[in-house]
């Protein structure tokens, strides 16, 4: 008999039990809603309506995931019975190929779909680049984040805006603001968040020895105005200054900049992007914001932090999470273990694959997460 899809069905690792055990649960959920939704007390109900509508949509489509995964169990028990025939046995083995490649493939989907869902994932983000150790190398390389950033949403459709910027003599920014803004803006670059290193010889090197530099990069999501946190006026002193810097003729002629200062955390936001200090004020008011948010939701991650660390790290800008090796030619990922030999591609904006593997690794900790839980 041919052995082709040995490779196929060694591979194929069960249903977890727990997972098996949820998706009933949901099934039985999902005939309730059937239910409920076709009884005139709730169709009246607009708000309740739309509110179970919602469950409905998204209970149907791990159920209908779910009914094609127990299809194909079927059709490979079934293809399995037929292998001793001798005029069944090669269907009976590309059958038992295809059903095992489709488990795996609906598996995978399932579990995706199962994980619980992050609502700030949806919102727009700030990202913060700020330069570290290494001087003007370090400011040169945080504009080299900046760019690859701005490509790769570019990329995804993403709209990338300035909120601030510092400048650094020769080039480059010893901080940069951006906002991005789009389906899943915050969800696509939380991991983003952390340490970032980079290992080549600076333009600025005349004996062409490599230095090693760093940049932090913060990722915080845009706050939810009916949920942001109560900021006290009397908490903030408000400066105003002449934003410096490329602008044409107005710059330097009226102190359109804006710094906020929250004098009980000295957290500092700024802008001097728009040539109105009324929207550069709105502007950095929402970046304090967000870094007052980021701050407490640091500060829980912490304390869970003390019974459970996981692989992906809490974003900490002392996380060195990723290194930049020009020399090699290599990006590593230092939180999964990943190593990819395409550095000119990703510092042009190709971090699809870098961003995949880090959502997977998140997947399989909150899968293990929710299965210690059943």
């Amino acid at each position: 008999m041919p052995s082709a899809h040995f490779g196929s069905l060694s591979s194929l690792a069960p249903m977890k039990p727990f997972v098996k055990t949820t998706l009933e649960r949901q099934t039985l959920r999902l005939q309730e809603l059937d239910a409920q939704l076709s009884d005139e007390h709730v169709t009246s109900d607009l708000d309740r309506y739309r509110r179970l509508s919602k469950e409905h949509a998204e209970l149907s489509e791990v159920i209908g995931l779910y009914q094609q995964y127990l299809q194909r169990e079927r059709d490979l028990q079934e293809a399995q019975s037929w292998a001793n025939d001798p005029e069944m046995a090669e269907l009976a083995d590309e059958e038992q190929t295809q059903a095992a490649d489709d488990m795996v493939r609906l598996n995978a989907s399932i579990q995706q779909l199962l994980l619980p869902k992050d609502p700030d994932d949806e919102r727009n983000a700030y990202v913060e680049i700020r330069a570290g150790t290494g001087g003007d190398e370090s400011a040169l390389f945080a504009g080299d984040l900046l760019r690859m950033y701005s490509r790769y949403c570019e990329s995804v459709g993403l709209r990338v805006e300035s909120m601030s910027e510092s400048p650094s003599e020769l080039g480059g920014f010893k901080e940069v603001v951006i906002r991005v803004s789009g389906a899943q803006a915050y969800g696509r670059l939380r991991f983003e968040s952390g340490g970032h290193r980079v290992q080549r010889v600076p333009a600025t090197e005349a004996q062409g020895r490599i230095h090693t530099s760093a940049c932090t990069v913060a990722v915080m999501p845009e706050p939810d105005e009916t949920a942001a946190v109560e900021i006290n006026p009397a908490d903030l002193r408000i400066d105003t200054y002449r934003a410096s810097g490329a602008g044409g003729q107005h710059v330097n002629k009226t102190d359109s900049a804006v710094r906020i200062t929250h004098l009980p955390t000295g957290i500092v936001a700024e802008c001097q992007d728009d040539r109105s200090q009324h929207r550069n004020r709105a502007k950095a008011m929402q970046v304090l914001v967000a870094r007052i948010q980021e701050r407490e939701r640091a500060a829980r991650e912490l304390s869970e932090a003390a019974t459970r660390k996981g692989l992906i790290g809490s974003g900490d800008r002392s996380d060195r999470i990723r290194t930049y090796n020009f020399p090699q030619g290599r990006v590593t990922d230092h939180r999964i273990n990943l190593t990819l030999y395409k550095l000119a591609a990703v510092m042009e904006g190709a971090l699809h694959e870098v961003i995949q593997q880090l959502q997977l690794a998140r997947g399989t900790e909150l899968l293990a997460e929710l299965e210690q839980r059943a």
